[in-house]
């Protein structure tokens, strides 16, 4: 059968699985959209190209299916670049196709051409520019097969207008045979006498914490690792990417660690003899001043990806594998060592009684206030309004950490925010994806108001087509996160921070078709969030004027090591002992 290569693409997708794709048309593409009526795939127009990946990534998310986006050349491409890269360095599996200008063109700078495959080769898992659609179908197929196996990422197939237009037989059967790529070989498998060492340095050290990454929510390691800390009474610690690997009240579990992490997660690291690290990258906003990280703690690290291993932080004992696949050979060596040591429970329940009092003496903690909205009381009232039960995205900043802190996560997959790269306008489009994916749970995006005008026009994108996300602005009228710091570290010197002059929220969102609401006082709060539950057909936008200088806490200072944290000042009714 001949097929046009956009006809190949739009073919292949369904082959792959795909349902729902987020994009934006222009000239390069024509051929694609000219085809995409008579084919099954869902589509859904952005307003921007950065829109479009972000909902893609937070579609694979909250899905763990592959995100895929569409772009025109030139500027549809680059406008993808920010979204790509927050993928990548969060291994979310997005594959993105953009348009190119015809291969005989390539290079001559001709109208909205770039080298989209040059500008995207250091923020993707890996691209193709494809030159003939004879190697289309093939390409495609090894793009699915790089994104979504070992540590998943972004791959970009760039593909010249010329392609896309021309035929060529298409054979299906040939499409669904297994992939073969010579170079590209993940180790799944743990080496298996690495996997005892752990074991023997599991079941024998005093201080152990479980220090865990996204990777234990990507590979489906969750229940694994949770029952390694009960089997072996372990506490555990997780990452921004890790949070939702292990229910928020569960008694091993002590919270997100780092910068912004809670006095009982750092202390815990700090004090430990073994790390036991799992799909987690020892990130600088994780460890702080590097050098004192963990300073007497053997190191365990468990990663599908082995440049990640001593990239940061000498090893003792690397496995390089799935950490689901890992788990499930590790645990049942470590069941067996423990049930030889009667002495075990014993040293480890005084190590559990350890870090418990540290969470009792210095829990989180904000000022209550019955005159002024506390941006941690409305992040509080989310999760009672919605149960605890709703997927959560966030944008970056101040509002990110308080969610972190605050909203207490059930499942995996349940918080999608931008982590390494940490960008803004992240919130509403990934709120979209992972509703698009998640029909069945409501969407809550928490965002800031500087956060939420960098990608507000999706509002128009959820009122397009009827997707009921749910927004909470936390309007502090300042860039919070950079004014917290300029207030800590720069003698409170408020540069350009101010966001004194903005939109009216509520008309605004009303203006897009949405439902704009505002809440100025906390008795407003809870029925604010009720009302916005109860509106399901169309996105809710609401206003929440917060306290304008409330500070996240506990705060590592730049440079500084896990304990050297900067605490709340704990209220009169709070009284605290030093440790």
């Amino acid at each position: 059968m001949k097929l046009s290569g956009a006809e190949i693409l739009l073919r292949a997708l369904e082959l792959e699985g795909v349902e729902r794709i987020f994009g934006y048309p222009g000239g390069a593409v024509l051929d694609i959209y000219d085809r995409l009526p008579f084919s099954p795939l869902k589509h859904y127009l952005t307003r921007h190209e950065q829109g479009a990946a972000h909902a893609a990534d937070g579609y694979a998310r909250a899905t763990g299916k592959v995100g895929v986006c569409f772009a025109t050349s030139g500027p549809g491409a680059t406008n993808l670049v920010t979204g790509l890269a927050t993928a990548q360095i969060d291994s979310s599996p997005v594959v993105a196709f953009t348009g190119n200008v015809p291969t005989f063109m390539i290079g001559n700078d001709a109208f909205q051409e770039v080298d989209t495959v040059g500008i995207t080769r250091p923020i993707t898992k890996h691209n193709f520019l494809v030159k003939d659609v004879k190697d289309l179908a093939d390409t495609i197929k090894k793009a699915f097969h790089i994104a979504k196996t070992g540590r998943p990422g972004v791959v970009l197939v760039d593909l010249p207008k010329d392609v896309t237009r021309e035929l060529t037989d298409f054979f299906e059967e040939e499409y669904k045979a297994p992939v073969q790529i010579r170079s590209y070989k993940p180790v799944l498998k743990g080496h298996p006498g690495q996997i005892k060492r752990a074991a023997k340095a599991i079941a024998t050290s005093e201080r152990p914490v479980l220090y865990i990454g996204g990777g234990v929510v990507s590979s489906g390691a969750s229940d694994l690792v949770v029952k390694m800390a009960e089997v072996a009474n372990i506490p555990m610690v997780a990452t921004l990417m890790g949070l939702t690997a292990v229910p928020s009240n569960h008694p091993f579990f002590l919270g997100m660690l780092g910068m912004h992490g809670t006095y009982a997660a750092n202390m815990a690291v700090q004090e430990a003899d073994l790390l036991i690290a799992i799909g987690a990258r020892f990130d600088d906003r994780v460890t702080g001043k590097l050098s004192e990280f963990a300073p007497n703690a053997k190191v365990i690290h468990i990663d599908i990806d082995s440049a990640e291993i001593g990239k940061n932080k000498p090893v003792d004992i690397p496995i390089v594998g799935d950490a689901k696949l890992v788990m499930e050979e590790l645990l049942p060596e470590v069941e067996k060592l423990v049930a030889k040591n009667r002495e075990f429970y014993g040293a480890r329940e005084r190590w559990i009684l350890k870090v418990r009092s540290w969470a009792e003496r210095y829990p989180l903690w904000y000022e209550p206030s019955d005159r002024i909205i506390k941006p941690q009381f409305v992040i509080e009232k989310v999760w009672q309004v919605t149960k605890g039960e709703a997927i959560i995205t966030t944008d970056v900043g101040q509002h990110q950490m308080w969610t972190a802190q605050y909203y207490k996560f059930k499942y995996p997959r349940q918080f999608i925010t931008s982590g390494g790269l940490g960008t803004m306008g992240f919130g509403v489009p990934a709120a979209i994806g992972a509703k698009v994916g998640r029909p069945d749970k409501t969407v809550f995006c928490i965002s800031g108001d500087g956060s939420f005008q960098m990608n507000m026009q999706e509002i128009v994108t959820a009122v397009h087509y009827n997707i009921p996300i749910k927004v909470a602005i936390l309007n502090n009228n300042f860039l919070g996160m950079v004014r917290q710091w300029q207030g800590i570290f720069y003698d409170k010197n408020y540069s350009q921070v101010h966001l004194d002059v903005q939109p009216d929220f509520v008309k605004l969102v009303e203006a897009m078709g949405g439902v704009g609401l505002r809440a100025e006082k906390p008795s407003e709060v809870e029925e604010v969030l009720k009302e916005a539950m109860s509106i399901n057909d169309r996105p809710v936008v609401i206003d929440f004027i917060v306290d304008r200088e409330e500070d996240v806490y506990p705060m590592v200072p730049p440079g500084g090591a896990l304990h050297e944290m900067i605490l709340p000042s704990y209220g009169k009714k709070r009284e605290k002992k030093a440790v």
